[in-house]
């Protein structure tokens, strides 16, 4: 029987500080509220959690969701475009389509019925709790359940989520767990990060409508992460 294996990666943004009702500011800012010395560092503080709201389902949506088949090594990348209307494209073995996060989130969850092997970085931390959380959302269910047992000898055949940053750490026995940057380093693999787009910038990049560089970046996840699964199937999965 063959197993068939996709690498997933999925970008995010936060909403609009600003736009929350008051009791929602107020959950959002009460530990900071705790912990701030004075008003500066409170401004300070409240700056990086309005910039860290794409970082929880909670207070975020994905943009962007990129298959890659690992086989095939060619994929397809959904993202967010408001008010734009790019429609779909191909280029290196990729396809680009332009959809809302609901269509996305069915788009994906439809394929993954084909798949038995899910390849992720930090996928068990951010990744599928989003692509989970944000399809309850919306009202859809997911068609694997890629969130059951964090290793590998508790999953199910038909759903086995290799997570390589969980995997290269041994569960956590490595004290510092290490991005998909330094890991790429390391082994010598082109980093999406390369370009000098980090994580970080997702959410700028969005709101100034840089949608196709936002694209471009997860297709280089997408391939850093494929390139870092064939070193740890190869030379660590013992």
């Amino acid at each position: 029987m063959s197993t068939r294996k996709l690498v997933v990666d999925v970008e995010t943004v936060g909403v609009d500080f600003d736009s929350l009702d008051k009791p929602t500011q107020k959950s959002l800012t009460r530990w900071i509220e705790k912990e701030s010395a004075g008003e500066e560092e409170y401004k300070i503080a409240l700056e990086e959690l309005k910039s860290g709201l794409g970082f929880s389902p909670l207070t975020g949506e994905i943009i962007v969701i990129g298959i890659l088949d690992y086989d095939k090594n060619e994929g397809v990348v959904y993202f967010q475009a408001p008010g734009e209307n790019y429609g779909e494209s191909k280029e290196n073995g990729m396809t680009f389509k332009q959809l809302s996060e609901k269509e996305m989130l069915q788009k994906f969850w439809d394929g993954a019925k084909e798949y038995q092997y899910f390849i992720t970085f930090n996928g068990r931390g951010f990744d599928i709790p989003f692509l989970m959380i944000r399809s309850a959302v919306h009202e859809i269910r997911p068609t694997k359940n890629l969130m059951r047992g964090r290793y590998l000898s508790q999953q199910d055949y038909s759903a086995v989520h290799i997570d390589l940053q969980d995997l290269l750490t041994f569960q956590g026995a490595v004290r510092r767990k290490g991005s998909l940057h330094l890991w790429s380093r390391l082994f010598g693999i082109e980093s999406p990060k390369s370009d000098g787009i980090t994580g970080d910038d997702i959410g700028l990049l969005f709101k100034e409508k840089k949608f196709l560089d936002i694209v471009k970046y997860n297709v280089g996840d997408l391939r850093a992460t494929r390139a870092l699964y064939e070193r740890w199937e190869k030379y660590i999965n013992i």
